[in-house]
């Protein structure tokens, strides 16, 4: 039973370390350069707009949920250190808890705080625009590549697990609702 619990929680981590993974390239490579073509005003309050609304159940649950589930399997992977596939298991939760919400800790969210304060129609407001678009970005890179990366890393955590695959086929016929008679 322990077995199923951890595979099904590292396969909801892996899930949810991907969708932030995504989350965070749309950032990157599509909404960021929308908004640093348009002009600074409209940019900047579009911006401050997004960061209100992302602070949504939705986001946040998969976000920090995913981080909940990586802290409690870095435990589960400490503690059954002697098994296979718990170094990357370990690794690939430390690198979504560290690489994806402690950089946005320290360094997404206070350029969002700052942002948030900052008047568009002023030239301090637009100066701050304009760095906050290429240090945030930059800093969203790292939170996408780490994200991926920790996405990786627990799928490798399956590959080095003797339980892993099985452990899918067990939950699977399990959890059918109809088995079919063998050998009648």
């Amino acid at each position: 039973m322990l077995e199923k619990v951890i595979f099904a929680l590292t396969l909801l981590s892996a899930i949810g370390s991907g969708m932030i993974a995504g989350a965070f390239f749309v950032f990157s490579f599509a909404i960021m350069r929308a908004l640093s073509r348009i002009t600074p005003f409209s940019g900047m309050w579009a911006m401050q707009s997004i960061n209100i609304y992302i602070l949504n159940p939705m986001f946040l649950g998969v976000f920090l949920g995913t981080g909940v589930i990586c802290a409690g399997l870095a435990i589960t992977a400490v503690v059954r250190w002697h098994l296979p596939g718990a170094g990357w298991l370990l690794t690939g939760t430390m690198i979504y808890v560290v690489g994806s919400i402690g950089v946005t800790v320290i360094f997404n969210v206070p350029m969002n705080n700052a942002l948030m304060v900052a008047d568009p129609a002023t030239p301090e407001g637009l100066q701050l625009w304009a760095k906050y678009l290429t240090d945030w970005t930059f800093w969203n890179h790292i939170r996408t590549v780490a994200s991926l990366a920790a996405c990786a890393q627990r799928r490798q955590s399956f590959t080095e697990s003797a339980i892993a695959p099985m452990s899918l086929c067990c939950m699977i016929s399990d959890s059918w609702p109809i088995r079919p008679k063998l050998g009648v």
